[in-house]
């Protein structure tokens, strides 16, 4: 049976706090004298949350460096400094390194889109570890875009379309790409169809961009269906966010409930033939691997056979 694959973001209608983000940049920059800075920073952050920026610098050069400067801002005051946001180092000699990280909080005003902290550095290199040389001076920008929301990704899998009498599979996964969850609940509810086992499931957390799949067997109708019509089938997932705060997001796809043609192939690997329904399996341990296709040339065979029996 073709399936569909239908996928949903969903954002819950409020803002959050605490660090979190979907992935990391890293940035490698090569002032003179072997110096070489490592800047790790999120590529996207989520407003009223904390986030880190780290730095390590290496003087891989033969000659001391001193006066080592890292002055950053942000023009539109969207990132507001934890702590002090300059670094200053003394000095660094040959083959030396310094590392910290920054703190910043995403302002409940920033707009969303991306925004930039501008790094102005600085340093004095020491000839011969003795003799200081005229201020070296660079500047850069890192990017990191601003999101409202955090996002959380339902993927359903679901058939192209059921018929009566037969059993289908369906299938959803949450994923969360920002912040870890905890508390949650997924429910699959389709109205007048039975289910097979459970449709109703419980985890107690679920850390970021770590996938969680349920699957039900669903039961169709034994009536006769004339004539085709949707089945809204809704995905119910709740969870309580970082803040502690409870949201819940529905989410309903139409399940195309349809007449059974002459030949059907079930979700077990049973076939139908008209009324008459062929199982999968004819005894234990003995499963029928013919495709339905097959089975009906056999039948057209079979016939041809007695027929030119008959005719000698």
């Amino acid at each position: 049976m073709k399936k569909n694959l239908v996928i949903f973001s969903l954002f819950p209608l409020l803002f959050f706090a605490n660090s979190g983000h979907a992935y990391s940049e890293t940035t490698t920059l090569s002032p003179d004298g072997g110096m070489e800075i490592q800047i790790i920073y999120p590529d996207s952050v989520l407003i009223d949350r904390i986030f880190s920026i780290s730095f390590l610098i290496q003087n891989n050069g033969w000659e001391s460096k001193q006066d080592i400067i890292l002055k950053l801002t942000n023009p539109d005051d969207a990132f507001v400094p934890v702590t002090q946001e300059n670094i200053q180092i003394d000095e660094l000699t040959s083959s030396s390194s310094f590392g910290t990280t920054i703190d910043y909080i995403v302002h409940e005003n920033a707009t969303e889109g991306t925004h930039f902290i501008n790094i102005d550095y600085s340093q004095i290199l020491l000839s011969n570890n003795v003799d200081p040389m005229p201020l070296t001076e660079m500047n850069f920008a890192i990017p990191i875009e601003v999101q409202n929301r955090p996002q959380i990704i339902i993927e359903t899998i679901t058939p192209e379309s059921i018929f009566t009498e037969s059993e289908f599979s369906i299938q959803a996964t949450i994923t969360s790409q920002d912040i870890d969850l905890e508390n949650i609940t997924l429910e699959i509810i389709a109205p007048d169809i039975e289910f097979r086992g459970d449709t109703f499931y419980k985890l107690s957390s679920l850390e970021k961009q770590t996938p969680y799949t349920i699957s039900a067997e669903l039961i169709t109708p034994v009536e006769n269906v004339t004539t085709e019509y949707t089945i809204p089938v809704k995905v119910v997932l709740t969870y309580t966010d970082d803040l502690g705060e409870t949201n819940t997001s529905t989410q309903s796809m139409p399940l195309l409930l349809r007449p059974k043609t002459f030949m059907e192939l079930t979700n077990d690997g049973g076939i139908w033939i008209g009324d008459f329904f062929i199982a999968p399996y004819v005894s234990i341990g003995t499963i029928v691997g013919i495709p339905a296709g097959a089975i009906l040339s056999l039948i057209i065979r079979r016939s041809q056979n007695k027929k030119k029996e008959s005719s000698e």
